[in-house]
Parts: C-alpha cells; sequence; structure tokens
C-alpha cells in the first residue's frame, strides 16, 4: 500500500527548491517513525532529557524574587539537547505534547515550554551564528499535534501554511533569537546581554526601530487628566519616542484637545466589550486596550496605563521582547505596563479568542494572562504598584527612591484632595494610601500650563465622596488622623468643609 506523503514535507520541501532538506526531530510526544515520510529522507532525531515532572509551572513564575540581587536567582533547569550535534538542519519538526489541564501548575505545561524552546533554539543554532548574515538563512519549524506551537515563541506573521493539527513557519531568526536568549520564566530577570543584544535585533538598513509609548481611554473622560499629567511626566524624562493615546467616541473634543496639547498624538478607536465582564462594570470594555497591538507601524511599544506617574526614564526597556511586564501577584503579571509588537495577526488572534478564553478579573488583565503564559519579568521598579502591606514602607508608606513608575491603586489623586491622599480615609484603601506618592503626582500637576490644569476639576461628585469618607474616618476616628486637617487648601473644591 503506498504511503502519501505529508502535505507539510511538500511544503516544506517546496520552499527549499531542491536545496536538500535536514530534518531535526523532536519528540513531544509522538515517535519519529509516526512521520511517514519518504523513503531515504535525512532525519535526525534530537535527543534531549525530558524535564523532572518535579518542575512545576508555579517554579518558573514565583511570585516574588530578589531584583537587588539579580545574580543570586536561579530558574529550574530545563534541560536543551547538545546543540553542536545539530549544526546542519534546514527543518525542525515536533510533535507538541498538550497539557491535560488548564492549570497554571502543571507539569505538561512546562514540558510543552521545553519542547518549543527546543524547537526555537536549534533553529537560531542549526548554523554558525552570524549576525550579519542571521536574518538571510532559510529554516522552517514544523509543529504536529492538536495543541500546535506556543503562540509567544512562534510569531503568527512567520505562519507559512497550517492546516487543523499542523503548523509551518518560517520564522525570523533575529526575533525568534532574543526570545531564546530570554530566562524560562519569570523566575529570572532578563540578562543584560539579551537586553543589550536586543537593541540590535529591529535595526534594517541602518534605521532606527520604530518605537512609542501608548495609553488607552475609553467609556468615560474619568481618566483624562490622568493622562495628560503620565503625558506631561513622560516628556519630563526627555523621551524622544511618539507618544499614541487611543481614544474612543465617549471622549469629548474638550478633552482631546487637552490630550493633545499635553504630548499625545491621538488616534480614535471603536472600544472593545469584555466578553466576561458585568454590564456597566468598571471593566466592561477593558478589551480596548487589546488595540495597542494595531499600532503597526511601531515595531515596539510600551503601553502605560493612564493612572501611572513616570519618574525616571523607561527609553531602555523597549529592548524587552513581547510581553514583558512586571508581575502582580502569584504567577501573573500586571498589565498596567508592558513591552509589545504590535501586529495584526496578533491582535486578530486576539480577537478570536475573546469568546473562548475566560478571563479571571473579566478584564483585560486576565485575558492576557492566558494569551501570553510565558512572559519575561521587567523590574518592580518600572510599574511599582502604589500598596504598602509591607510593613518595610513605614506607617507613613514612604515610597522607594528607585521607583521608575508609580501605578496608583485605590482612589486616583485627581479625584481627591491635594492637601493629602484620601486612601488614608477609607479602611479597606489605606493600604494604597502615601502622601509622598501623592505629592509627586502633585508636583507634575503643578508644573503643567494652566490650560492644561482645566482638565483635573474635582466635579461635585468626586468631592461628595471625599467628605462622606472624611466624615466616616473621623466617626471611626482612624489613627492616621488626615481626617482631623481642618484647613483643606486644595483650590479645585466646590464646597466648604
Amino acid at each position: 500500500m503506498r504511503t502519501t506523503t505529508p502535505k507539510w514535507y511538500q511544503v516544506v520541501a517546496e520552499n527549499l527548491k531542491n536545496k536538500g532538506l535536514k530534518i531535526g526531530f523532536v519528540d513531544g510526544g509522538q515517535p519519529a517513525k509516526s512521520l511517514k515520510l519518504p523513503h531515504g529522507v535525512d532525519i535526525k532525531e534530537i535527543t534531549f532529557q525530558t524535564v523532572g515532572d518535579d518542575v512545576r509551572w508555579k517554579d518558573l513564575y514565583p511570585e516574588w524574587i530578589d531584583e537587588d540581587h539579580p545574580e543570586l536567582q536561579k530558574c529550574p533547569k530545563i534541560p536543551m539537547p547538545c546543540f553542536e550535534h545539530y549544526r546542519d538542519l534546514n527543518a525542525v519538526v515536533a510533535t507538541v505534547p498538550c497539557p491535560s489541564n488548564a492549570t497554571n501548575t502543571g507539569y505538561d505545561d512546562v514540558f510543552r515550554l521545553q519542547v518549543n524552546l527546543i524547537v526555537a533554539h536549534v533553529l537560531v543554532r542549526s548554523k554558525k551564528i552570524d549576525h550579519n548574515d542571521l536574518g538571510d538563512r532559510e529554516v522552517y519549524a514544523v509543529f504536529l499535534g492538536s495543541c500546535g506551537p506556543m503562540f509567544e515563541l512562534f510569531r503568527c506573521e512567520d505562519l507559512l501554511w497550517n492546516d487543523i493539527n499542523t503548523w509551518i513557519y518560517k520564522p525570523d531568526l533575529k526575533r525568534l533569537q532574543q526570545k531564546v536568549q530570554m530566562p524560562v520564566g519569570s523566575c529570572q530577570l532578563a540578562p543584560r546581554n539579551a537586553v543589550e543584544s536586543g537593541q540590535k535585533w529591529l535595526v534594517k538598513n541602518a534605521e532606527k526601530p520604530r518605537e512609542a509609548y501608548v495609553t488607552v481611554i475609553h467609556s468615560s473622560e474619568d481618566y483624562v487628566c490622568g493622562a495628560i499629567v503620565l503625558g506631561q511626566s513622560i516628556i519630563q524624562t526627555k523621551t524622544k519616542r511618539d507618544m499614541i493615546l487611543l481614544a474612543d467616541t465617549t471622549i469629548s473634543h474638550k478633552s482631546l484637545r487637552g490630550l493633545k496639547a499635553a504630548g499625545w498624538k491621538i488616534k480614535l478607536i471603536e472600544r472593545i466589550r469584555s466578553p466576561n465582564a458585568e454590564k456597566d462594570a468598571y471593566n466592561e470594555y477593558n478589551y480596548s486596550k487589546l488595540r495597542i497591538w494595531q499600532l503597526i507601524k511601531y515595531d515596539k511599544v510600551i503601553f502605560i496605563d493612564s493612572d501611572l506617574l513616570v519618574l525616571q526614564n523607561l527609553d531602555e526597556y523597549f529592548s524587552y521582547s513581547q510581553l514583558s511586564a512586571a508581575r502582580n501577584g502569584r504567577h501573573i503579571f500586571n498589565s498596567g505596563v508592558m513591552v509589545i509588537e504590535p501586529s495584526r495577526c496578533t491582535f486578530e488572534t486576539m480577537m478570536s479568542k475573546r469568546f473562548s478564553i475566560v478571563s479571571y478579573n473579566g478584564g483585560d488583565q486576565g485575558f492576557l494572562n492566558e494569551i501570553f503564559r510565558w512572559w519575561h519579568r521587567l523590574p518592580s521598579k518600572t510599574n511599582f504598584l502604589k500598596e504598602f502591606s509591607n510593613k518595610e514602607f513605614g506607617p507613613d508608606h514612604q515610597y522607594p527612591i528607585t521607583v521608575h513608575a508609580m501605578h496608583f491603586l485605590g482612589t486616583k489623586p485627581w479625584m481627591c484632595y491635594r492637601d493629602y491622599d484620601c486612601n488614608w480615609d477609607i479602611f479597606h484603601y489605606q493600604r494604597f494610601a502615601s502622601d509622598s506618592a501623592h505629592s509627586k503626582w502633585w508636583q507634575v500637576f503643578d508644573s503643567m500650563p494652566k490650560k492644561l490644569k482645566r482638565h483635573c476639576k474635582l466635579t461635585p461628585e468626586m468631592e461628595e465622596d471625599v467628605i462622606m469618607n472624611r466624615e466616616l474616618a473621623k466617626e471611626f476616628n482612624f489613627s492616621n488622623g488626615h481626617w482631623k486637617i481642618n484647613v483643606i487648601k486644595d483650590p479645585r473644591r466646590t464646597h466648604h468643609l
């Protein structure tokens, strides 16, 4: 009985145009004989030690690492082959293991990562690495199995052909090389050599990489003031990068003019509803953030939520690969600051999956953590969550001087009196309170032109909340004593206490 040559073999062979197909095979659960290749095909099995079943996903993504002593941080060992034995390959075929459950702690997930990393490493190292010709080498990756390759490692732009259980990629090796230089998880910060090489990987024909800072406002004008102050804080760091603000049609022309005057280039978008959010919830349209992947004019963007303040220049982090972010807790990252690579097909992929992937919090952060399971840890100083449960910050909650960007959790500064952080007046928000951080935000506000300050009015509704919480703080006799301040000097007040 005649055996039909697999379609993937025909596609790769045709693309190589008789250059000679030399195949490496990675066994992720099926033996090489299952490939059913024509007799005499040059195929070499890539041997490796399977990662130990004692290594779990949570080991790759610890909640905390010692960022002050990165040289002491170690990641679990994920064995790799001896790459010297596989230098002459121009295609790597892998049968992909499929995780048995959807948890973030399983061994199956680690084995799947191992297989994908082996394929990536072999492709990048399949010949002597020469930075001048790395992008000209013609190599292919073939993944077989229902789970397919890892979205985070193999870009959809590089997908050459696929059917139900087969994916063929012709990867951009310069991009893939940066990926394999990153740690295997958030168990380490990105090593300096990977960051430095990343600064060169986008340079083509002596052109500079196209990069921008981006924020998004949708559904409400409550964050217009925050975005204006954020923009001014970025400008004060002396960056030369573009600043892009995505806004939907609920934002008034007056506010858009103010945002533009603050330094933002405005791009209008149609907002995207979060499938898992309740109607009229705060995160109902948080999936609008996904539109940052549509900014394909740029090679890299650093997204920053509009309730952040940039205190030091962040330009160096453009060299990190997608998706890089600071941790939020457990195995997940916080989506308030992210390094991403805009891509039309990545956006389309996320849109196709938004109804099938359940977000743990109903918003973009939960969704993105499911899409980008394999992510890279930015230093916490790039997205310092204004939360002071740890006693090291003292009773006054002084923020560290090393902070590069402050994320204002709880009630936002422009929704408080400028005299003090009104989070002190709300019992379950006191962990977010910090007069030093509050004052830093107002310091940037004070440096702005008067025409921009007009967009930071304290509305009657905001002040009503502040007054009510001050009275409750007095009733409960909160020990921090901020409610005892008799003279409130905030000139934005519409009422008198």
